[in-house]
């Protein structure tokens, strides 16, 4: 017996078995240009078609690429985590880039800073 007989993989590279073809409606075979990161591209690709109408084949409206696209990103959230994402970029080459500087978190202006619930438990 040959290894071809029984590694379905081996044979045919990149061609549709005629079994799936048959039980499929259609296929559709995708990558990021390049091929550097699918799993980002799959995540904006089903965004996309999230957003799609279904009627059309027209681009929806969204940014093609997040800010962070192609990067992973930190967020430490005290000090210390800070100095030790700082402390391991500096011992692994990386590309980075410091997109916002640290600075102390607020509140957005439209949240709630007093609890509307207190208010209606005093009416009680």
């Amino acid at each position: 017996m040959r290894a071809t007989e029984f590694i379905n993989e081996a044979r045919d590279d990149g061609v549709v078995h005629p079994e799936h073809a048959a039980a499929s409606q259609g296929i559709v075979r995708m990558r990021d240009i390049g091929g550097y990161d699918r799993t980002y591209h799959l995540n904006r690709i089903w965004m996309a078609t999230a957003m799609a109408d279904g009627k059309s084949a027209k681009p929806v409206d969204m940014d093609a690429a997040s800010w962070m696209e192609k990067y992973n990103v930190a967020v430490p959230y005290t000090d210390a985590e800070h100095l030790m994402v700082l402390a391991a970029m500096a011992t692994i080459p990386t590309d980075s880039k410091e997109l916002l500087k640290r600075s102390k978190s607020m509140e957005p202006k439209d949240t709630n800073t007093v609890s509307p619930v207190a208010n209606w438990m005093k009416k009680k």
